[in-house]
């Protein structure tokens, strides 16, 4: 038994309410997701729902936070919280780092903005996916699937793999964990289409937006 509640309490660090990370808004957030990134060379990540924070535009950004302060009753500092999202993107321009981003197509459809805000944001998409940093797949909706595509999370240079719930933010650091999230992400990458191909996908999203 007593095995068992220590484990608890090793475990129990890893999940991050968002509660207690919100109490002074989504800036401090944000703050600690730019040293975090600062100290990666290599992320891979999988999102089903959004755009990619490394990828959003400001006003993109802005509509995201303002649901997530309105569902959690956080305090409302979406300026400043757009602003060390940003700030983070620099990082796309830096040497040495790699970013491998796997996204749903209903990513590109999803009006969690106006129209135009998403419109904007695809056109962002289309002009960033050849920079060197930057490996940008989308999984097409017609794409043969081995697993659900659900379940947004982020993996850090194989140390970290983050995932997130309604509830809170779950950062899990045991291998094994780590390998499963792994095999995840090398299997959605499977059903992933690049270059061309998903260039083609972003540019229909946007056209039905006409």
């Amino acid at each position: 038994m007593a095995t068992e509640q220590q484990k608890f309490k090793e475990f129990e660090p890893q999940i991050r309410p968002w509660r207690s990370q919100l109490s002074s808004g989504h800036r401090p957030v944000q703050e600690n997701w730019y040293a975090t990134i600062k100290q990666t060379s290599m992320v891979r990540a999988w999102e089903e729902a959004i755009v990619d924070g490394m990828l959003q535009t400001a006003d993109y950004a802005r509509h995201i936070f303002l649901h997530y302060a309105e569902l959690r009753n956080s305090p409302r500092d979406t300026d400043e919280a757009v602003l060390a999202r940003i700030k983070r993107q620099e990082m796309l321009h830096q040497p040495g780092r790699k970013f491998h981003i796997l996204m749903w197509e209903a990513v590109l459809h999803a009006q969690i903005c106006p129209p135009a805000v998403l419109a904007d944001q695809l056109d962002h998409l289309a002009s960033v996916m050849d920079m060197d940093s930057l490996e940008l797949g989308v999984v097409p909706f017609r794409a043969p699937l081995r697993i659900p595509a659900a379940n947004s999370f982020l993996i850090l240079d194989d140390r970290v793999a983050v995932t997130e719930d309604w509830h809170a933010e779950l950062w899990l650091d045991d291998t094994d964990t780590i390998a499963t999230y792994s095999k995840v992400w090398n299997t959605l990458q499977e059903s992933a289409v690049y270059g061309a191909e998903a260039r083609a996908l972003i540019l229909k999203a946007r056209e039905a937006l006409r």
